[in-house]
C-alpha cells in the first residue's frame, strides 16, 4: 500500500497515486524489508526537481514497473529538503559507488539500510550506454537472489568506508597535540591572508571572461564564494580589486540574464548554458536569500564600483542602481509569491508547469515575438507604434519566433529600459493568465533564517522599513512554531513536523537572530540567539569534533556519511561556516574569549580547504575575513532621533566584514555586554575625550576585542573610523 497521501511533504504527496507502494523513510518501512527479506529501493528528490518529474512520469507511473517494485523491493521516497541527513548519507554512498551524484537519486539498500548499488536518473529505455530502469531493477534483483554474499560484502565495505569523515572539523585540537602553554589549545593562527589571496586568484582564473561567472556549463550562482569575494573586496588587501571586479561582473552577468526572472523577479537554480540564457527554472528560497545579501553588499561597496571592470572581460560589473533595483525586485517577488500565512516563506517554485497533466519545463516564463506583439498592442495607440515597441523589447530581451525566456545579456540602454517599463504591465497581465509552477509550501528553518537576516540587512541598507517588518514577522514565526526548547527543521501549515534541527538550522537561526537584533535593537532577539548558541556549543561539539546532528537528534540521524559536519560549501555556505560565523559574532558582542578560540580552531583548516577547492571554501573564507577585520564591534548609545539615526545609517553602509552593531538609548541596564560601560555624551560633560557642549548627544564606539577608539558623535567621524 502506498503510504504517502498523508505526508506533509509536497514532494512525497506528488507520488501518492503512483502504482508503486511508496513508504516514507521510517522504521516501519525498514521492518517490512527485513520481514520480507527483500532489498530497499530508496528514491530521493525534491518538489521543484525537473528530472525527478521526468523519471516519475516515465517509470514510477508505469504499472509494470510498479508491480515489479512492489513484488521484489520495499520502495522508500525521501524529500531531500526535509531530510538532508538522509540525502547526505546516501549521496556519499552514490558518489562512492558510481562516481556521480544528483537528483533523482536512486539507491538500493540492504534491509538494515546499507547501500550496495546506486545511480541517479534512469531512463525507461537504454540510451547512450545508460541502462533502462527496468534493466537496473532486474540486475539488482538477480544479484540479491543469486549473489547475496557479494552484495553483503559490497555493503559492508562501503559502510566501513563511509563511517569515517573525509575531513574532521574540530572546535578544539586533539588532546594529544595541544601545544603546552597555548591558552585553550589554540595553535598559531594559520595564514588566512595568503589563503584568501590565493583563492581570489584561483577564482579569477576560472572566470568566464565572455559570459561572466565561474567555470562553464552548467553554471551555478557561486553564492558563498560571492560572500567571500565581497568581504575580501572591502579588506584593502592587494587582491581586493581583483575580488571586487570578479564579484561585480558575476553579479552583472546573472542579473542581466535569463537566470534572473526579468519580469517577475527571483533567480533560477542554475543555467544549463554557459551564457546564462537557458535557466533550469526552479526558484529556490536559499538561492534568492543568499543572492539578496550579495546584492546588498555590492551596494555597500558603491564607492569602489568604478574600479570593478577589467579590459580582459566582455562583461560589465553590475551598476549600483541596477543592484538596488534587482534587490527590490527579489524582495517584491518573495513577498508576493513565496510568503505564507504567518510570515514564513515557502521552499521553492517548481521548474515545471503542468498543463493538462503534462509537465512543461519553464513554460510559464517563456515568450515569443508574437506574444510580445500582442502585449505591445495593449499599451500603444497605433499599429506602427506597437510594432516599434515590440521590436525594441524583443531585441532587448532576445526574443524571436520560438518560445524563450527573457534574456537581455547586458544592461539595457536608456531607450530599451523605457520600452521595457512601458510594456511590462501588459506582460505581467499576460503571465497572470498562465498556469504557474507549483509551490512547495514547507518551511525550512535554515533557509528562512538566512532570508530573515538578508531581509533585515537589506531593509537597513536600502531604507525599506516594510522589509524589516517582514523580517520581524518571520522571526516571530520561527520562534513560535519551530522552537519548543529544541529547534525543528521543518514546519507545514503552521505546525512543526519531522526531525529536529541540524547544525545548519541552529547556526543559521542564531546568525539571523543576531542580525535581527542589530536591525531592531530588540534585546529578546539577542537573548534567543544566545539560547541557540548554547545549544550549538553543548549539543553539536563533542570531544572537540563538530557534528551535523546534535545530542537531541533523532535515532535515524546517525546515518553513516552524514554524521560529521562537512566544511565544504554547496549551494549555500557550509554549516561549519555558519557555526564559525555565529560564534565570531557572539564573541564580538559578548567578549567571550572561549567562543573566539572555537572560531580560530574551526578556521584552522582554511588554507588547506582553500587549496583543494577555493570555490567550495567561500563560507569559511568569508568568516576568516571577518576575523582578520576584528570583526569590528560598533556600539551606538544615546536617545533616538535624527542624530542617532545618522550614526546608524553610516553604520549600515559600512562594508566592514562581519561587523556587529548594538544600539541602546543609554537608560537602565545595558542589554548586551558590548554596551556595558558605554554612555551618551551628557550636557556639560567634559570628562574623557568627549566634548562637553553637546546635549545628550548619541555616541558611536568603534571597538575591537572590546577595546574602543575615542567615541564620535557625527556620521563623518564614524565613517572615517570604520574605514
Amino acid at each position: 500500500m502506498n503510504r504517502l497521501a498523508g505526508e506533509p511533504s509536497a514532494y512525497l504527496r506528488q507520488h501518492a497515486h503512483n502504482p508503486v507502494d511508496w513508504q516514507p523513510f521510517d522504521e516501519a518501512a525498514f521492518a517490512e524489508a527485513a520481514a520480507r527479506k527483500v532489498p530497499i529501493f530508496l528514491s530521493v528528490g525534491y518538489a521543484a526537481c525537473h528530472w525527478c518529474h521526468v523519471m516519475a512520469g516515465e517509470s514510477f507511473e508505469d504499472p509494470a514497473i510498479g508491480d515489479y517494485l512492489n513484488t521484489h523491493f520495499v520502495s522508500i521516497k525521501v524529500d531531500r529538503e526535509e531530510r538532508p541527513d538522509v540525502d547526505d548519507a546516501f549521496m556519499a554512498a552514490t558518489q562512492a559507488l558510481c562516481g556521480e551524484g544528483g537528483w533523482p537519486m536512486s539507491v538500493f539498500l540492504t534491509p538494515d539500510g546499507r547501500a550496495f548499488h546506486a545511480g541517479t536518473y534512469f531512463p525507461p529505455s537504454p540510451v547512450s550506454g545508460r541502462p533502462s530502469f527496468m534493466q537496473v531493477l532486474a540486475a539488482v534483483q538477480e544479484a540479491w537472489t543469486e549473489r547475496r554474499d557479494q552484495v553483503e560484502r559490497t555493503a559492508a565495505e562501503l559502510a566501513q568506508a563511509l563511517s569515517q569523515p573525509l575531513w574532521t572539523v574540530r572546535a578544539a585540537p586533539p588532546a594529544e597535540v595541544e601545544l603546552a602553554g597555548v591558552e585553550l589549545g589554540v595553535a598559531d593562527r594559520p595564514d588566512w591572508t595568503g589563503a584568501a589571496a590565493a583563492s581570489v586568484i584561483a577564482m579569477a582564473d576560472a572566470e568566464d571572461l565572455v559570459h561572466g561567472g565561474l567555470g562553464q556549463a552548467p553554471k551555478f550562482p557561486p553564492t558563498p564564494a560571492l560572500e567571500f569575494l565581497l568581504r575580501h573586496a572591502a579588506s584593502g588587501a592587494d587582491t581586493a580589486s581583483v575580488a571586487l571586479g570578479l564579484a561585480g561582473r558575476t553579479l552583472g552577468a546573472m542579473v542581466h540574464s535569463a537566470l534572473f526572472d526579468q519580469l517577475g523577479g527571483g533567480f533560477a537554480r542554475y543555467s544549463v548554458s554557459a551564457d546564462w540564457s537557458e535557466p533550469h527554472y526552479e526558484k529556490m528560497l536559499y538561492d534568492n536569500a543568499g543572492l539578496l545579501r550579495a546584492l546588498v553588499q555590492w551596494v555597500r561597496l558603491a564607492e569602489h564600483v568604478p574600479d570593478a571592470g577589467t579590459p580582459a572581460s566582455a562583461v560589465a560589473p553590475l551598476s549600483v542602481a541596477d543592484a538596488r533595483d534587482a534587490a527590490a525586485v527579489v524582495v517584491h517577488w518573495l513577498l508576493r509569491e513565496m510568503r505564507l500565512p504567518g510570515g514564513a516563506f515557502a521552499s521553492s517554485l517548481d521548474a515545471d508547469t503542468v498543463i493538462d497533466g503534462v509537465h512543461h519545463e519553464g513554460a510559464s516564463y517563456q515568450w515569443t515575438l508574437a506574444v510580445i506583439q500582442l502585449a505591445a498592442r495593449e499599451c500603444t495607440a497605433t499599429e506602427e507604434e506597437s510594432l516599434a515597441l515590440a521590436d525594441a523589447v524583443a531585441g532587448a530581451m532576445r526574443v524571436g519566433a520560438g518560445a524563450v525566456p527573457l534574456n537581455p545579456g547586458r544592461a539595457l540602454s536608456a531607450d530599451e529600459q523605457q520600452a521595457w517599463e512601458r510594456i511590462k504591465p501588459a506582460l505581467l497581465a499576460a503571465r497572470a493568465g498562465r498556469v504557474m509552477p507549483a509551490r512547495d509550501d514547507k518551511v525550512v528553518a535554515a533557509w528562512n533564517a538566512t532570508l530573515m537576516g538578508a531581509l533585515a540587512e537589506a531593509a537597513m541598507v536600502l531604507e525599506e522599513p516594510a522589509w524589516l517588518a517582514a523580517a520581524v514577522e518571520l522571526g516571530e514565526y520561527l520562534h513560535e512554531v519551530h522552537w519548543d526548547g529544541q529547534l525543528f527543521r521543518v514546519s507545514h501549515s503552521g505546525a512543526a513536523r519531522g526531525i529536529k534541527g541540524l547544525l545548519e538550522d541552529y547556526a543559521a537561526c542564531a546568525n539571523a537572530y543576531l542580525e535581527l537584533y542589530a536591525a531592531t535593537g530588540d534585546p529578546r532577539w539577542f537573548d534567543f540567539a544566545g539560547q541557540l548558541v548554547q545549544v550549538l556549543e553543548e549539543d553539536f561539539i563533542a570531544d572537540g569534533v563538530v557534528f551535523n546532528h546534535g545530542a537531541h537528534g533523532d535515532s535515524a540521524a546517525a546515518l553513516q556519511g552524514s554524521r560529521f559536519a562537512d566544511p565544504f560549501d554547496n549551494a549555500t555556505a557550509s554549516a561549519v561556516a555558519l557555526l564559525a560565523g555565529v560564534f565570531a559574532s557572539w564573541a564580538a558582542y559578548t567578549g567571550s574569549h572561549r567562543h573566539a578560540v572555537i572560531v580560530e580552531n574551526l578556521l584552522a583548516g582554511v588554507p588547506e580547504l582553500a587549496r583543494r577547492a577555493p570555490r567550495a571554501a567561500g563560507g569559511l573564507l568569508a568568516v576568516a575575513q571577518a576575523m582578520e577585520a576584528g570583526p569590528l564591534e560598533l556600539a551606538v548609545v544615546g536617545p533616538a532621533g535624527p542624530a542617532r539615526d545618522a550614526l546608524l545609517r553610516q553604520a549600515w553602509l559600512s562594508p566592514s566584514p562581519g561587523m556587529v552593531l548594538a544600539v541602546w538609548d543609554g537608560s537602565g541596564t545595558a542589554p548586551v555586554p558590548l554596551l556595558e560601560g558605554r554612555s551618551p555624551a551628557q550636557a556639560g560633560d567634559t570628562s574623557g575625550d568627549v566634548a562637553g557642549d553637546v546635549a545628550a548627544a548619541p555616541l558611536a564606539y568603534v571597538c575591537r576585542n572590546m577595546v574602543c577608539a575615542r567615541p564620535v558623535t557625527t556620521a563623518q567621524e564614524l565613517r572615517d573610523l570604520l574605514r
